[in-house]
C-alpha cells in the first residue's frame, strides 16, 4: 500500500513507521491519521513484523493538529449536537465516527489493540497530538532535542487521544493534571524524570537505540506470547480485582505451555536459543477474550 503522509519501513522484523510532511513538521492531518491507522492494523496482523519503532521525518516529531485547515479544523461535523448515548449505541457509525470522535482517540485505541511491541523514538517537538498519541506506545525513548507540549489548555480544547487513562498511568494524575492545566511545553529530561521517556539520546543515535530496544523486546521471543502479555498488562491493569487477571493469565498460560512453552523449556535443557514457531495470526482459541 502507498501512503502519502507516512513512511513504512520494515527491516530485520522492525516495522519503522515514520510520520511524514517534514515541510509542516509533520502535523496531523486527518489523512496522517487514517494512514496510520491503517497500517498499525496492517503491521498487528503481519507475521514477519516482530514491533513497531514510531518516529518524525525531519526535525520534529509531530507538531500538533494542523491548525491551517478549513472549517472545523480537527476535523469535526458541528452540525451534529452529540449525546453520550450516541457514543454508548452508535460508535461505530459513520457519522459519529467520522464526525465526532477524535482523530487522536481513534489512532491510540488503534495502537492499544496492536498485537506488537510499539516504541516510541520522539526525535523532536512532540505537541498536543503528538504527544498525547506516544503515550498508547509501550516504551518512548527521546532526542535530546525532544520538546514534549499537552498544550489544549492554551486553544480552549482538551485533552484526548485517550490521554485522560493512558496519561496518569504513566506519570500519576498530580503530574498529569500540572502538564494539562499549565500547557507547558517540557523538555526530554524533564519528562525522563517523570518517567514520561524511558532514556534520553543524542539526536543521530535515538532510531538506532529504539531499534535495539525493539530487537531485545523479541529476538528470541514467541511472538503469541509477547501478544497476550502486551493485551494482559493493558487490559488486566484496569480490572477490579486480581480475580480477572487470574482467569486470563491461566488460559494464556495453559496455551502457552502447549506451544511455544514447550521448545522454550526443551532450549533451556540443551542451552541453546528457542526456535519459537507461533504466529499472532493462529492465536489460542480464547483470543482476544474482550471481545
Amino acid at each position: 500500500m502507498n501512503y502519502s503522509s507516512i513512511l513504512y519501513d520494515v527491516d530485520q522484523g522492525i516495522l519503522t513507521l515514520s510520520l511524514h510532511r517534514p515541510e509542516r513538521l509533520n502535523a496531523f492531518t486527518l489523512e496522517m491519521a487514517n494512514e496510520l491507522i491503517q497500517a498499525f492494523a496492517r503491521a498487528s496482523e503481519d507475521d514477519s513484523i516482530a514491533a513497531i519503532v514510531v518516529t518524525g521525518t525531519g526535525r520534529a516529531f509531530c507538531a500538533g493538529m494542523d491548525l491551517g485547515g478549513d472549517g472545523n479544523v480537527f476535523g469535526l461535523d458541528e452540525s451534529q449536537r452529540p449525546g453520550i448515548d450516541d457514543l454508548h449505541a452508535r460508535l461505530d457509525h459513520p457519522a459519529i465516527v467520522h464526525g465526532v470522535r477524535d482523530l487522536g482517540g481513534r489512532l491510540a485505541l488503534a495502537i492499544f489493540e496492536c498485537n506488537k511491541p510499539v516504541i516510541a523514538a520522539i526525535n523532536g517537538p512532540a505537541i498536543g497530538i503528538g504527544a498525547t498519541m506516544t503515550l498508547a506506545m509501550d516504551v518512548r525513548l527521546a532526542s535530546e532535542r525532544a520538546q514534549i507540549g499537552f498544550v489544549f489548555g492554551k486553544l480552549g480544547i482538551v485533552n484526548e487521544a485517550c490521554s485522560s487513562w493512558f496519561l496518569p498511568r504513566i506519570v500519576g494524575m498530580s503530574q498529569a493534571l500540572e502538564w494539562v492545566y499549565s500547557a507547558e511545553i517540557i523538555d526530554a529530561s524533564v519528562a525522563q524524570r517523570a518517567g514520561l521517556v524511558k532514556t534520553v539520546h543524542p539526536h543521530v543515535q535515538l532510531l538506532a537505540e529504539a531499534k535495539l530496544l525493539a530487537h531485545k523486546f523479541t529476538d528470541h521471543r514467541s511472538p503469541v506470547a509477547t501478544m497476550l502479555m502486551r493485551h494482559m498488562m493493558y487490559r488486566n491493569s484496569a480490572q477490579g480485582h486480581p480475580l480477572e487477571a487470574h482467569r486470563i493469565e491461566s488460559l494464556a498460560m495453559f496455551y502457552a505451555s502447549i506451544d511455544d512453552g514447550k521448545e522454550g523449556v526443551e532450549a533451556f535443557f540443551e542451552k541453546r536459543t528457542p526456535l519459537f514457531e507461533s504466529k499472532v495470526t493462529n492465536p489460542p482459541p480464547f483470543f482476544p477474550w474482550w471481545k
